[in-house]
Formats: structure tokens, C-alpha cells, sequence
């Protein structure tokens, strides 16, 4: 039988995205490109496993901020912070099973922007999204560092978290996203990475001595 996709080559392979036998060269070729493959497809994730993984020097300086720094000292003093912001987009992936990489990818980006509008000036100045999805992604982050203070003024008396501080986080996450996707339109990798991270049940706001060491730097 023919290829269920190019209707040319022989199928050899069932593919879950369209329910249908394919072949290989048709799975390599339009894997998260125009097939909107599953998180356990099996050939998905050998793929990923023989995938080189990306480099921040092989990416648009002008997608990661390079003009704020993220040092690692930063990473390890802030890592609940960080840990409960990566925990907000995974909360909004399992609100929303259809977003990808790119979706959190933009929605990081525009926030990022607007958090590096009110450091440098001042400004509240939201930049804007067209998606609706996105716009969700964009409230969870925002609502988890507004809990953040909360907690610190619970914990401590006072909201000792800086803005420079949050933009910096959202830095080091626009570039881990950035590193982790396959760079597809269709790509989903970040997305596993956070569902992997993040057990359904766990809170986005912990204590340090209950954060552990699963930070992750690109």
C-alpha cells in the first residue's frame, strides 16, 4: 500500500497525527512541520533522541536579550522564582493541550518586553498579542509573580522581589525555550520538557529547601 501522506512511496510506519500508514521519508520530512505529532509518538521521540540539541550561539542574538545578563549566581539565588515561572507554563499547557512551542516562545517574548519597558523607564506598557492563547500564557506568568510576592510578604513581612529580577528570569527562560524547541512550527519539545519537569499535582510556590536542584540551564 501507498503512503497515506505522499500517496507515492510504500507506507511502512503508522502515524498517529493522521491516523494513517506512512513512509519514512514523509515522517522525517513533515515531522512537526505540517503533521502535528503526539508527545508518545514512538518515532517522535527516537528522533529527538539523535537530534543535535540547539545552541544559544546558533540562535538571532535578538531573540535572547543579550543585553540583559543572566549570570548563574543569579539562577541559583532566584531559583524558586524561577522554578514557580516554569511551573505557570506548565500549568497553561495543561489548560490548553493545543499549545506549542512557539506559542510559549511568543508570549515569553512579548512579556519579557514589556518587563524590560518598565525596568528601563518606568513604563507599564503591555505589549500586544493577537492570541488568545497566548494572552493566556501571559496572565498565568504574570498572576504566579504576583503570588510570589504575596508569599514573600507573608513569609517575610515584605515583597522584597525586584521588576530587574523578574526580567531576568524571563530572560533565562525565553532562552532555555528557545534551546529546548526543534525550532518547527509544530514543535512540542519545550512544551515535554516542562510537562516532564512539573508533576500535575506539584505547586509552583516552594519553599527553597523544597525546590531541589531541577533547574535546568541552556
Amino acid at each position: 500500500m501507498s503512503c497515506a501522506f505522499c500517496e507515492k512511496r510504500k507506507e511502512k510506519r503508522f502515524c498517529p497525527a493522521i491516523h494513517g500508514r506512512i513512509c519514512p521519508q514523509c515522517c522525517g520530512e513533515q515531522r512537526e512541520v505540517t503533521l502535528d505529532c503526539p508527545s508518545d509518538c514512538v518515532y517522535l521521540q527516537q528522533a529527538r533522541e539523535y537530534e543535535k540539541p540547539r545552541s544559544l550561539r546558533d540562535l538571532n542574538p535578538a531573540d535572547l536579550f543579550v543585553q540583559v545578563e543572566v549570570e548563574d549566581q543569579f539562577l541559583y539565588q532566584h531559583e524558586p522564582l524561577i522554578m514557580g515561572l516554569t511551573y505557570a507554563l506548565s500549568k497553561s499547557v495543561r489548560t490548553d493541550h493545543s499549545l506549542k512551542d512557539a506559542d510559549l516562545i511568543a508570549a515569553l517574548t512579548s512579556l519579557t518586553k514589556t518587563w524590560e519597558t518598565l525596568v528601563n523607564s518606568g513604563l507599564h506598557y503591555d505589549n500586544p498579542i493577537a492570541s488568545v492563547p497566548q494572552q493566556a500564557v501571559v496572565a498565568e506568568v504574570q498572576n504566579m509573580v504576583k503570588e510570589y510576592r504575596e508569599a514573600e510578604q507573608k513569609h517575610i513581612g515584605y515583597a522584597q522581589l525586584r521588576d530587574s529580577e523578574v526580567l531576568r528570569a524571563l530572560v533565562f527562560l525565553v532562552r532555555m525555550a528557545r534551546v529546548r524547541t526543534s525550532g518547527r512550527p509544530k514543535s512540542r519539545a519545550f512544551v515535554d520538557f516542562l510537562m516532564a519537569q512539573f508533576p500535575e499535582k506539584l505547586s509552583g510556590i516552594a519553599a527553597p529547601e523544597d525546590v531541589g536542584s531541577r533547574l535546568i540551564v541552556p
